[in-house]
């Protein structure tokens, strides 16, 4: 398990395999390597917003790796599953934190919807 600090001191305890979603917290446990008693502090993601993205990448963790950009083609909103699409139907500030979230956590997944 990997613990994860919110800027406003909420810890959230989740799997590796989840918070590697995330390529830099997967860095960062390179880097440090896996420990339950230090927190991982993400000090631009608040509480409630980690809550979702930790929902998102809990959903999505057996997903393939995302494909190259030049491979890829652009998604319309046909391609959204429905469970993304319930996801993201959140009002407009929850929504751009969750992108700002995505951004910094560099989680391309979650950014692409």
């Amino acid at each position: 398990m990997v613990k994860l600090q919110s800027s406003d001191n909420q810890d959230f305890d989740v799997s590796k395999e989840v918070a590697s979603q995330s390529v830099l917290i997967k860095h960062m446990l390179e880097d440090v390597g896996e420990t339950e008693e230090h927190a991982i502090p993400l000090p631009n993601v608040t509480g409630p917003i980690l809550q979702k993205v930790i929902e998102y990448a809990q959903q999505h963790k057996d997903d393939p790796p995302a494909q190259a950009e030049e491979d890829s083609k652009p998604k319309s909103s046909e391609d959204i599953d429905d469970w993304d699409r319930a996801f993201m139907n959140v009002d407009q500030g929850t929504l751009f934190e969750i992108i700002l979230a995505a951004n910094y956590l560099d989680m391309k997944g979650l950014l692409d919807l």
